[in-house]
C-alpha cells in the first residue's frame, strides 16, 4: 500500500460495510441467515429457498433497491428489519478503524460517510458501534437516489456536500463503486483487502487497498 500525500488531501470519504465495519455481519445475514428464515417462514426447503433467493439477488444486485429493506421486506414478504435484528450480535468494527477515524479527525481532515445501507441499516448499525461522532456527516445513498455505482450518487454528493475530488480521498470495498468515484474524478482511492474476517484477501484489481489502518495514518500530521 504506498504512503498517501495527506498534505493534498482536505476530504475523506469513507464506505461503511466492509471498510469501517466487518462486512462478516452483512454476508452471514444474506448468504446463510436470511435463506434459512426465508425457509422457516415460508415453508420451504433450504435449498428451494436458495434457489428463488439468488435469481433475485443477481437481478438487482449493484441497483439501489438491493440495498434497500423496503424493497427486500415487500419482494419477499419478510419482516427484513426484525430478522437483521436476530444477529445484530454480529456487527463489529474492522481491525484499528476507530484509530484511524480519530486521526483523521485529530488531523483536521474533513470525515464525511457515504454508504448504500439503508437509513434502517445505518441506524442498526450506529446504535452497536459509535461512529457517528467522527463525522461530519453520514450520508445514505438512499438520501439521493442513485445508488454509489451510478454516476448520478456523485453528481449530488457533489451537490451536497461541495467538495474538491481532486483533494478527496475514497475507501471503498466495492471496485465498481471505486470505478465510479475515478470516472468522477475522484483523485485518491483505496480498495479494502479483507473486508470480511471470516474469508480470505480478495483480490482489488488496479486499485491499492487497505491492510492495517494503522499503517494508512503514516505520515498524517496536524
Amino acid at each position: 500500500m504506498p504512503s498517501l500525500p495527506w498534505s493534498d488531501i482536505d476530504t475523506v470519504l469513507l464506505d461503511m460495510d466492509g471498510t469501517l465495519l466487518d462486512l462478516h455481519y452483512d454476508n452471514h445475514f444474506w448468504m446463510e441467515h436470511l435463506p434459512q428464515r426465508y425457509a422457516e417462514l415460508h415453508g420451504v426447503s433450504r435449498a428451494m429457498a436458495e434457489m428463488e433467493l439468488q435469481p433475485l439477488f443477481e437481478r438487482n444486485a449493484g441497483q439501489l433497491q438491493w440495498y434497500c429493506l423496503d424493497f427486500w421486506s415487500a419482494e419477499l414478504k419478510l419482516p427484513v428489519r426484525e430478522l437483521k435484528l436476530e444477529t445484530a450480535h454480529l456487527i463489529a468494527l474492522r481491525p484499528d478503524a476507530d484509530t484511524f477515524l480519530a486521526a483523521i479527525k485529530q488531523a483536521g481532515k474533513r470525515v464525511i460517510l457515504i454508504t448504500n445501507a439503508h437509513r434502517d441499516s445505518l441506524s442498526l448499525k450506529l446504535e452497536r458501534i459509535e461512529l457517528a461522532p467522527y463525522f461530519e456527516r453520514l450520508i445514505s445513498s438512499h438520501d439521493y437516489g442513485f445508488a454509489k455505482e451510478n454516476p448520478q450518487f456523485w453528481d449530488a454528493l457533489q451537490a451536497d456536500i461541495d467538495f474538491d475530488p481532486a483533494r478527496s480521498l475514497f475507501i471503498d470495498d466495492t471496485l465498481p463503486i471505486l470505478r465510479s468515484a475515478r470516472d468522477f474524478g475522484v483523485e485518491y482511492l483505496l480498495a479494502v483487502q479483507a473486508p470480511d474476517s471470516h474469508k480470505g484477501p480478495k483480490d482489488t484489481a488496479e486499485f491499492a487497498a487497505v491492510g492495517d489502518y494503522r499503517e494508512l495514518i503514516a505520515g498524517l500530521t496536524s
